[in-house]
């Protein structure tokens, strides 16, 4: 007698599976780059304002600017742009409060660009420098901070929204022309 024949069963081929989700953590890097130096790069500019540093006109020598640039109360000014750049600019950097900080940021460079004038697009004369920082500021509040940022710590920022980004740059742009509406 023989013995009934075995059969063996090759292994289905499985289903396609979906493709593993791609590392972040480029994307996550490439914003805390972005972040630091866009926020310590504010934050240098606003001591200039508030202390002098850097080869910074200081309080006084900034709030003759304003005044000059048709703002009132030169000094108070300076102090405000001073703050909202050193706050904002350490804030973003740390990625803490990262849509308020960049909102801060928009409106402030708003006036900037405002400020310094239209007359060209590059150097010396231009808003290149401006709008770059405007546009990188207002770029951080609609993608977020990222994974390597305090907001991570905050249960209401810890899932970045683009509504956040949307409507802190929206309140940034508001605020900044608001500011414009004072100025002779």
């Amino acid at each position: 007698m023989t013995s009934p024949s075995v059969t063996t069963t090759k292994p289905q081929a499985s289903a396609v599976t979906a493709p593993a989700a791609p590392s972040t953590a480029g994307y996550d890097a490439g914003l805390l780059l972005l972040r630091i130096v866009l926020g310590l790069t504010m934050a240098a500019h606003g001591s200039q304002k508030l202390f002098g540093w850097f080869g910074g006109g200081g309080i006084s020598g900034t709030g003759q600017f304003f005044t000059a640039s048709g703002y009132p109360a030169g000094d108070a000014m300076a102090v405000l742009a001073g703050l909202t750049e050193t706050l904002g600019g350490l804030a973003l950097a740390a990625g803490l409060l990262t849509p308020l900080a960049a909102a801060a940021l928009v409106g402030t460079l708003v006036n900037a660009i405002v400020v310094h004038g239209t007359g060209a697009f590059f150097a010396p004369k231009g808003i290149e420098y401006e709008l770059l920082l405007t546009a990188g500021a207002a770029a951080l509040a609609l993608t977020g901070p990222g994974r390597y940022a305090f907001d991570r710590f905050l249960p209401v920022l810890r899932g970045h929204r683009l509504a956040h980004g949307a409507l802190a740059v929206t309140l940034g742009l508001a605020l900044g022309g608001a500011l414009l509406l004072v100025k002779n």
